[in-house]
């Protein structure tokens, strides 16, 4: 096996075992526990129900693997239960429902499931205890809108603010002031019951108003945020006249706030990261080590157009090759986060696709360097790749298979390029979300 075989080999087993590190069964496992009859959630005791419910609901693509390690710790003690996932991300359970729905343009069967979990927590009272699974692809599968709002608008405005290249926080800002549920909302529906809510990360840096759209979190942000958003990138006069109608509203005080930090309504709520891109980052790098790489954790904040930071990955690899550093051959660099993608051409791909055919460019010819960018969900855009994993000789291959690198880059048409160079990763639906993994691997100095 020559070095980029043997290379590649390795990038892909350091990515099975990250994976691994966030599966969601993992990760419940880990943060939550029965003692003596109480429940311990990340260390701290929470009464169980004594005479109220034990209700389960969530949403996200990790959701239904979260229900059944749940149900496998509560068991009976599950009174009633309901999560939405999306479609091929379903798991046999026995007290939780499982519905699937389309991610990432919400669809109706998300629509109906997102009322019956409103209406669910709505009737909670003050002796229930509601536990809430959330994670990424959340803000998509959960979806209840706002009044005056319809699904089609929702439709509409997400579409737009995907091909964008507005970041995922940003996205949640105009989500969470669209909808009845995001941005703290889950929580006014479910007061005064208590609320814990286990939360896989797909967000950089894990900020709770943001994961999903932050629905049992405080709400910093506002109508004003939302609307000087959808200016900033360029949509403010192509979304439904509906919503350009409700922020208006908003900003005229006409319509309450999400509820914000402080707010009563969060007196009994405990919100409990058990997993995310920092989480995969650190097994990451502990695989690399047990395979004999030198490693270092870049940044579990990765941001940026993708097509721009395939660049940066590519300098690196440089850097590495010449001069040995920041780490010596054979190194690894390991970041987690979520790249941007504005979409210009009519190609076909996905953000990690784009930042591995990027890298492609920057590394061409390199001997024993080879980069790996993957969706930790399984799916990279609309495609049925995860994402790509690309070498020094990427770049010829796909020039002797006839692509222009450089055209299908210009064209967003990663995808296809990829495909050329039998560099596309395929993995499946992985049934987690933690945003993004980037892998660098360097074997040799020049």
């Amino acid at each position: 096996m020559d070095k980029e075989a043997q290379l590649r080999k390795e990038l892909r087993e350091i990515a099975r075992q990250a994976l691994a590190a966030v599966a969601p069964e993992a990760c419940v496992e880990k943060a939550v526990h029965l003692k003596g009859g109480h429940l311990i959630v990340d260390g701290m005791t929470c009464e169980l129900p004594r005479e109220g419910r034990l209700l389960v609901v969530g949403f996200g693509k990790a959701s239904a693997r979260m229900a059944a390690a749940l149900e496998g710790i509560l068991g009976e003690r599950i009174d009633v239960g309901l999560v939405v996932t999306a479609d091929g991300y379903k798991v046999p359970t026995t007290r939780v429902e499982v519905v699937e729905a389309a991610h990432p343009v919400p669809d109706a069967r998300g629509l109906a499931a997102a009322q019956r979990i409103a209406e669910l927590v709505s009737d909670a009272g003050e002796g229930d205890l509601v536990i809430v699974l959330i994670s990424g692809g959340g803000s998509a599968l959960f979806t209840l809108p706002a009044e005056g709002i319809s699904l089609s608008d929702l439709i509409r405005v997400n579409g737009l603010l995907l091909r964008s290249g507005a970041k995922i926080q940003e996205m949640n800002v105009v989500r969470k002031h669209l909808s009845c549920v995001k941005g703290g909302q889950l929580t006014r529906l479910a007061h005064p019951a208590r609320v814990i809510s286990l939360i896989l990360s797909d967000v950089p840096g894990d900020p709770l108003d943001s994961i999903a759209s932050g629905p049992t979190a405080p709400d910093p942000t506002t109508f004003q945020d939302a609307a000087r958003i959808l200016r900033r990138y360029g949509i403010w006069e192509k979304v439904p006249e509906g919503v350009r109608a409700r922020i208006e509203a908003g900003l005229r005080g006409e319509i309450p706030e999400t509820p914000k930090p402080g707010d009563p309504v969060f007196g009994r709520v405990r919100n409990v990261i058990v997993g995310s891109g920092r989480t995969a980052a650190e097994a990451a790098l502990e695989a690399g080590t047990r395979l004999g790489f030198r490693g270092l954790i870049l940044t579990t904040m990765l941001e940026g157009e993708a097509r721009e930071v395939g660049k940066f990955f590519s300098a690196l690899a440089r850097e590495l090759v010449r001069f040995g550093r920041p780490v010596a051959p054979p190194a690894l660099l390991v970041a987690t986060g979520e790249t941007t993608v504005t979409v210009r051409g009519r190609g076909k791909g996905g953000r990690n696709q784009e930042l591995a055919l990027s890298a492609a460019l920057g590394i061409e010819g390199l001997p024993g360097v080879a980069l790996l960018s993957l969706g930790t969900d399984g799916r990279d855009g609309p495609t049925d790749a995860a994402g790509g994993l690309v070498d020094g000789g990427t770049v010829t291959r796909l020039r002797a298979a006839g692509v222009d690198p450089e055209g299908a880059l210009a064209e967003n048409d990663s995808y296809h390029a990829l495909e050329a160079a039998y560099d596309l990763l395929v993995t499946g639906p992985t049934g987690t979300n933690v945003a993004d993994l980037v892998l660098l691997g360097v074997k040799e100095e020049g």
